[in-house]
């Protein structure tokens, strides 16, 4: 399973972007698939979730309302629309993919910067 994501870049603070994740399998043999971000000299942290069959989603409590996770199952892609961007936002975002029951799959990220 790979997993590609473009979409990054630098914006100024307040602007949008929307990240792209292409998996190299179909998204309904994945039971979830989510957006994960690692600041440098931080821990990598869940940023949204979503269960690719419900599309049931999960976001943390810094992002909600302000990033949108969707999947689009026809073209084996998720996204992440990201607006009102901050500073503290910036990171190398990565594509996560988990096949029950244990099979943990990522993306090699790609990196968001947010000037103020």
């Amino acid at each position: 399973v790979q997993l590609v994501e473009s979409g990054g870049g630098l914006v100024q603070a307040g602007g949008s972007l929307r990240l792209s994740c292409v998996v190299s399998v179909s998204t309904f043999s994945i039971n979830v698939m989510g957006w994960y971000r690692q600041a440098p000299g931080k821990q990598r942290e869940m940023v949204a979730i979503i269960t690719t069959r419900t599309g049931s989603t999960k976001y943390a409590d810094s992002v909600k309302g302000r990033f949108t996770i969707s999947r689009d199952n026809a073209k084996n892609t998720i996204y992440l629309q990201m607006n009102s961007l901050k500073p503290e936002d910036a990171a190398v975002y990565y594509c996560s993919a988990f096949i029950a029951p244990t099979e943990d799959y990522w993306g090699q990220g790609t990196q968001v910067t947010v000037s103020s």
